[in-house]
């Protein structure tokens, strides 16, 4: 088997264990408070579980300073994290919310930990096992391996919940994941030429390293208004359609989980595969656009009216731009990363773009509310326009030429 074939695969199995625990402590976890008919003041508290996504950068450092076994500094953690995530299902797969409520909360954000924390070893592993040819397809597989397991431990998971119960499905959840711990045994483990000699180093030497970059208050524009636009066409996509078109909670299902989750994969897996002739830049760029252009068929939506034809192309078209300008972006915070520092720069590097997604989340509904669907889709679509401009004037940056990742 080829190394690249070998770099493909495992970075697939990763995207598969690091999307299982996601659902698993939060809108799954909901799904089996709301079925015990627990108070919706509870159901609310449950967001607080994913608290450890959020400020999974303030110990990324500790990933990039520490090996903990002789697997090797990123498996190492990669497994250990499997293994705390196995013990947890398990033990949440014996407690009932109904007796056991707040014990499940804490066990959901220790869960969250688990994962977050293995979340920032998978990033880093991706990070250095693909070569600068390999990231876009690598990228693109990483997200197929994520988003089918959203699928299993969303929809497979409620389907068996109603069948076998939520004991017996957490129990298949962990044993789902020892699975790809066994196979995360026999995946390479990356060459890193250097790594932090002290604590302070692993802290501060990241953040260094990246602000004496000349370009680096211009990266960080690129990283937070590239897919803002995208993020404020889709905050509101489930709302849109059930109140602003009137569809059923049936058709929406299979918009958004069969035609939207098909979609982003084939999506993410074609610009995986155009971004290996495209190059970086001119893949971001041209995914930018086509995203952008697709929040306009939103708008058609709005003014058109209930066509589940129409909704179905839109959808399709918007969630496959998405994939593949999700893929390139994946593509372009790797090629920031100093193989030093490569945990702490890619935990603060994915933070930063999470900020426009937070903003969107507080205004989105007012503009809408003030606008109507039609002018917030077109509003959605003009704020694509700063981000694309900041990418085109980046063209000449170290970070998308060909040696990029030996020069950084």
């Amino acid at each position: 088997m080829s190394t690249a074939r070998t770099h493909y695969y495992s970075v697939i199995l990763l995207g598969l264990s690091s999307g299982l625990p996601i659902a698993l402590c939060s809108s799954t976890l909901q799904a089996w408070f709301t079925e015990e008919n627990l108070g919706i003041i509870l159901l609310g508290f449950l967001n607080i579980v994913g608290l450890p996504y959020v400020l999974k950068w303030l110990w990324a450092p500790l990933l990039d300073r520490l090996t903990l076994s002789s697997l090797g500094r990123r498996k190492s953690w990669i497994v250990a994290m499997q293994i705390g995530l196995i013990a947890v299902l398990w033990t949440m797969s014996y407690l009932h919310p109904a007796h056991n409520a707040g014990l499940l909360m804490g066990l959901g954000a220790l869960l969250a930990f688990f994962s977050a924390t293995q979340d920032i070893a998978i990033d880093a592993y991706r990070t250095e096992i693909l070569t600068p040819k390999e990231r876009g397809l690598g990228a693109a597989l990483n997200v197929t391996g994520y988003r089918f397991a959203l699928l299993i431990a969303g929809a497979l998971a409620l389907l068996l919940a109603d069948y076998i119960g939520w004991s017996y499905t957490y129990r298949i959840m962990a044993l789902i994941l020892l699975a790809c711990s066994m196979l995360t045994f026999f995946t390479p483990e990356p060459t890193v030429l250097k790594q932090p000699t002290t604590f302070r180093d692993a802290f501060v030497g990241p953040l260094q390293d990246f602000l004496k970059r000349s370009n680096a208050g211009w990266l960080i524009a690129v990283i937070v208004l590239y897919k803002l636009g995208e993020a404020y066409a889709l905050s509101l996509t489930t709302p849109f359609l059930l109140r602003g078109l009137h569809f059923t909670l049936t058709q929406v299902a299979l918009l958004n989980k069969v035609v939207g989750l098909s979609a982003v994969i084939l999506g993410g897996i074609a610009g995986g595969l155009w971004m290996m002739r495209l190059g970086l830049f001119r893949a971001m760029l041209i995914f930018g656009v086509l995203a952008a252009f697709t929040n306009i068929l939103f708008v058609v939506m709005a003014i058109v009216g209930k066509s589940m034809i129409l909704a179905g192309v839109c959808i399709f078209a918007e969630n496959f731009c998405g994939g593949m300008s999700g893929a390139a972006f994946v593509a372009f915070l790797m090629s920031l990363c100093n193989p030093k520092f490569t945990a702490m720069q890619y935990a603060s590097l994915s933070a930063i773009a999470s900020v426009g997604r937070v903003l969107v989340g507080s205004t989105s509904g007012v503009l809408v509310q003030y606008l109507g669907w039609a002018n917030f889709y077109w509003v959605s679509a003009a704020i694509c326009v700063p981000g694309l401009y900041m990418l085109w004037r980046s063209q000449n940056m170290l970070c998308f030429r060909a040696d990029a990742s030996a020069a950084l």
